[in-house]
C-alpha cells in the first residue's frame, strides 16, 4: 500500500532553475518543445551551454556582413565546449551566419590551421580582427567566453587568459616572452581573487597591467 505521509522535499534551486528554463523556451521558441525541454536539461547535467536563441539571433543573418563580437558569442555557442573543431565544420557555420570567405581564410593562415583547429586559438585570432591592441582583443575575447550573463562584468578563468594572451603575444611576435610572463605573474599574484577569474576591468583599469 502506497504511503501518502511522505514528505516531499524540493531542492532549494528548483524554482530558479524553471525560471531559467521559461525565459530559455520563451527566447528559443521550438519548434518541439518536448524535445528541446529534453536538450536543454540534458546539456545542463552534462555541463555544457544549453541550445537557447542569443538574441540577437532574431536579426536576420543574411543582413549581417562583417563580424562582431555577438556573432562571435553565437558562433562559440555552436561550438558547444569543444576544444577541437574540423575546418570543414567550422566553415560551414562560418558561412551560415554570412561572415566573409575572405576574413575566414585570413585567420586560417595567420593560425596556420589545417583539418583540426584548436577552437581558443581561432577564436582568439578572429577577435584580433576587430581589437586594435592585445588588450581590446583580450577584452573581446573575455566578453565572448563570459558565462556572465547580464550579472556584472564579464570574468572567465585565469588560465584560460594565460593561455590566450600568451598565444597572442607569440602571434604577435613584437612582445618579449619576459614581458609576458611578468604580466601573468603580476595579475596571478596581485590581482586574481580566491575564485580564479580574471574580470576585463583587471587588465583594462589597471595602470599596472600593460598587456602591450
Amino acid at each position: 500500500m502506497p504511503q501518502t505521509d511522505k514528505q516531499i522535499c524540493i531542492p532549494p534551486e528548483l524554482p530558479e532553475l524553471l525560471k531559467q528554463f521559461t525565459k530559455a523556451a520563451i527566447r528559443t521558441q521550438p519548434q518541439d518543445l518536448i524535445q528541446w525541454a529534453a536538450d536543454y536539461f540534458g546539456a545542463l547535467s552534462r555541463g555544457e551551454i544549453p541550445p537557447v536563441r542569443e538574441w540577437s539571433e532574431r536579426v536576420a543573418l543574411s543582413n549581417w556582413a562583417e563580424l562582431t563580437p555577438e556573432l562571435l558569442k553565437i558562433l562559440h555557442s555552436r561550438v558547444a565546449g569543444r576544444l577541437i573543431i574540423h575546418a570543414d565544420e567550422l566553415a560551414q557555420m562560418w558561412k551560415v551566419l554570412s561572415l566573409p570567405t575572405d576574413l575566414f581564410n585570413s585567420v586560417m593562415n595567420v593560425g596556420r590551421f589545417t583539418e583540426e583547429i584548436e577552437w581558443l586559438k581561432f577564436l582568439a585570432l578572429a577577435c584580433s580582427s576587430l581589437g586594435v591592441t592585445i588588450a581590446k582583443t583580450l577584452k573581446i575575447v573575455c566578453e565572448v567566453l563570459s558565462s556572465d550573463h547580464d550579472s556584472g562584468p564579464p570574468r572567465i578563468p585565469f588560465s584560460t587568459f594565460q593561455f590566450l594572451y600568451t598565444y597572442i603575444a607569440e602571434v604577435d611576435g613584437e612582445i618579449s616572452a619576459s614581458h609576458v610572463s611578468r604580466m601573468l605573474n603580476y595579475i596571478e599574484q596581485e590581482v586574481i581573487g580566491p575564485d580564479g577569474l580574471i574580470k576585463v576591468n583587471d587588465f583594462t583599469q589597471n595602470p599596472r597591467v600593460r598587456l602591450e
